[in-house]
């Protein structure tokens, strides 16, 4: 029970993510996907902060330079996403995102059934996007982008987790990223482009996106083993196609569903194979 609680709440976390990510592309048009970004990143600054407090003021070359690099990840990782979704949608979006972990899962290793998951997804992507005269390139590489910045977070967690304890590194690094934003922010409110809905959406993206599943995901990580946790993740794209489907009015091609089982399918083989080794 308190395994399938755990599972429970890591779906409720995806699920709020990508609520979270489609409420906040309903802001594109009035302070478009910097200006989403911006707000996401004051709001988790605002949440994190005062509940981690990192002592930055204690913070060594050897725990800021990490630091830094994070919150430079959070900040592109984010941006170039938000901008995919306004290109090609969210459910390709995240798709195309979801082979950073799937990467990070399989370097190093030159095991045939890594081959596999790895042959797989990249088949998986060519029938998601199936390459044409008509397909947005700059949109498929801005979420190809936000995969590698995905595993740049992981790479990055993992060496922050030794170097700091809590969520000091996370807040830190949000702090980081929403300084970063400022400048967008003082541009929008120059422009006269800050709309009390558009406001709105962005922080309810910041809440859905951020908030809610930072402290989902502490909880689902005290319940289940970490395999389930990587297991689970891989339900991500569909939930971003089933969220884009119902709040922005995106809907899938056969191809694009078909394209998002097969990634789906690699990252989960590939999870369960390394977590089977480890």
């Amino acid at each position: 029970m308190n395994v399938l609680g755990g599972v429970a709440t890591m779906i409720a976390s995806g699920g709020s993510n990508q609520i979270g990510a489609a409420i906040g592309a309903r802001a594109f048009g009035s302070i478009g996907p910097a200006g989403v970004v911006a707000v996401r990143q004051f709001v988790a600054a605002a949440v994190l902060l005062p509940v981690a407090r990192p002592d930055v003021r204690r913070f060594t070359w050897g725990q800021w330079w990490p630091t830094l690099l994070l919150g430079l990840v959070f900040a592109t990782m984010n941006l170039s996403l938000y901008t995919a979704v306004d290109r090609i949608g969210l459910g390709l979006a995240v798709t195309l995102e979801f082979l950073g972990p799937l990467a990070v899962a399989l370097a190093g290793s030159r095991t045939r059934m890594d081959l596999l998951c790895a042959v797989g997804a990249a088949a998986g992507v060519y029938v998601l996007v199936l390459p044409g005269g008509s397909s947005d390139y700059l949109g498929v590489g801005l979420g190809l982008l936000a995969a590698a910045c995905w595993a740049a977070y992981i790479l990055l967690n993992r060496l922050l987790g030794a170097r700091l304890p809590g969520l000091q590194a996370p807040a830190a690094a949000t702090a980081v990223s929403a300084t970063l934003y400022l400048p967008v922010a003082v541009f929008l409110i120059a422009q006269g482009r800050v709309d009390a809905t558009g406001i709105l959406y962005a922080v309810a993206a910041g809440v859905f996106s951020s908030v809610i599943p930072y402290a989902a995901d502490l909880v689902a990580l005290r319940r289940v083993p970490p395999r389930f946790f990587g297991l689970v993740m891989s339900i991500h794209p569909v939930l971003a196609a089933l969220a884009g489907w119902a709040i922005l009015a995106q809907s899938l091609a056969g191809h694009e569903w078909l394209g998002i089982a097969m990634v789906v399918a690699a990252n989960t083989v590939a999870v369960a194979v390394s977590n089977r080794r480890s």
